[in-house]
C-alpha cells in the first residue's frame, strides 16, 4: 500500500520499548529512549526481517491505519507496572480499563474506540491526536492531560475532572460532559456541537 512506502528520515513506532532499541541496533537506526526509531536509509525488507526475528509488530509513525496488533490489556498493565510509559500509536480497542491509575501515561495517536476508561486516573495523561470515539472516561481524572486534536466524538465524560486540560482543536461533538469539572481548560478550537455541558463547572 502507498502509505507504507518508506519515505527519508522515517520513523518507526515498535509495540515495546525493547524492540525498538533492538531495531535500532539491527537496523543502524537510532533509538529514541521510548518505542520508536529513526532510520535514514529505510528498507522494508531489512525492517520486516528484524521485526520477524525479534516478533514484534511496528509501523511508520502517523500512519493513517495502524499496523499494529491489538494490544492485550494484561501486558498493557505489565508494562506499565514496571515502569514504561510510552504506548505511543497503541492499539487498544475496546480495552477494559476502568478504575485504575495510569498517570502520566503517554497514548498520544493510539487507538481507544469504545475503551471504558470510566474512574480511572488519568493525571497528566497525553492523548494528542488519539482515537476515542464513543469511549467511556465517565468520573475520570484527566486533570492537566494532553488531549490536543483527540477525537472524543460520542464519548461519556460525564463528571470527568478535566481541571487544567489542553482540549484545543479536539472534537467534542456528540459528547456527554454533564458535571465535568472544566475550570481552567484550554477549549480553543474545540468542535462542541451536540454536546452535553448540563452541569457542567467553569471559572
Amino acid at each position: 500500500m502507498s502509505w507504507l512506502q518508506p519515505k527519508p528520515e522515517t520513523v518507526l513506532l515498535c509495540d515495546s520499548i525493547a524492540a525498538a532499541s533492538d531495531m535500532a541496533f539491527m537496523l543502524n537506526g537510532e533509538w529514541d529512549g521510548c518505542n520508536s526509531l529513526v532510520l535514514p536509509k529505510p528498507d522494508k525488507v531489512a525492517i520486516e526481517a528484524a521485526a520477524s526475528l525479534l516478533e514484534t509488530s511496528w509501523c511508520y509513525q502517523n500512519t493513517c491505519e495502524p499496523v499494529l496488533i491489538r494490544l492485550e490489556v494484561d501486558e498493557f498493565l505489565r508494562r506499565y507496572g514496571i515502569g514504561e510509559r510510552f504506548f505511543i500509536n497503541a492499539n487498544l480497542r475496546g480495552a477494559q480499563l476502568s478504575e485504575l491509575c495510569l498517570e502520566n501515561i503517554d497514548l498520544s495517536y493510539a487507538k481507544l474506540n469504545l475503551a471504558n476508561l470510566s474512574g480511572t486516573n488519568l493525571s497528566k495523561a497525553n492523548f494528542t491526536v488519539a482515537q476515542m470515539p464513543a469511549a467511556n472516561f465517565s468520573c475520570c481524572n484527566l486533570s492537566k492531560s494532553q488531549l490536543v486534536r483527540a477525537n472524543l466524538s460520542g464519548a461519556n465524560l460525564s463528571d470527568a475532572n478535566l481541571k487544567g486540560a489542553d482540549l484545543s482543536y479536539a472534537d467534542l461533538s456528540n459528547v456527554c460532559l454533564k458535571g465535568a469539572d472544566l475550570r481552567g481548560a484550554n477549549l480553543a478550537r474545540t468542535d462542541l456541537r451536540k454536546t452535553s455541558l448540563d452541569g457542567a463547572i467553569f471559572e
